[in-house]
């Protein structure tokens, strides 16, 4: 059976905007979940930073000053997050032969509780490497 030419760019064009009527419905839901799902992200920032403020958990700044006494390197990034209910802070750094480290510290005790990166001996100071 032959589609006369008219049906056929008719039968396409209903497909075509079934499929742009789809995409715009999935990128609007998309958004929809994006802004609420930012709401929570606001809301998680906003406890985890009182935290801090108040003393519950540690200071960035004494994660740092403990990685600069006992590791060469510049911090890329740094996130405080939650995981599990943990509040956990993740450094990471770059060394001095080009290695990307990544520390995870407990943020309430501030205790190192793992680390993950190619050639981490190469980071540790010479006096904390003995």
């Amino acid at each position: 059976m032959t589609i006369p030419p008219l049906r056929l760019l008719t039968r396409l064009s209903l497909a075509t905007r079934g499929r742009r009527a789809l995409a715009a419905l999935l990128a609007v839901s998309a958004f929809l979940g994006l802004a609420a799902g930012h709401g929570l992200a606001d809301d998680h920032w906003r406890d985890l930073h009182e935290a801090v403020r108040s003393g519950r958990l540690v200071a960035l700044p004494e994660i740092l000053d403990w990685l600069e006494a006992r590791y060469e390197g510049h911090v890329l990034e740094v996130e405080l997050e939650r995981d599990d209910g943990r509040a956990i802070y993740e450094v990471e750094m770059l060394g001095p032969q080009g290695q990307v480290v990544e520390f995870e510290f407990d943020a309430e005790s501030g205790e190192l509780i793992g680390m993950e990166g190619v050639n981490i001996d190469g980071m540790r100071r010479k006096e904390e490497a003995q």
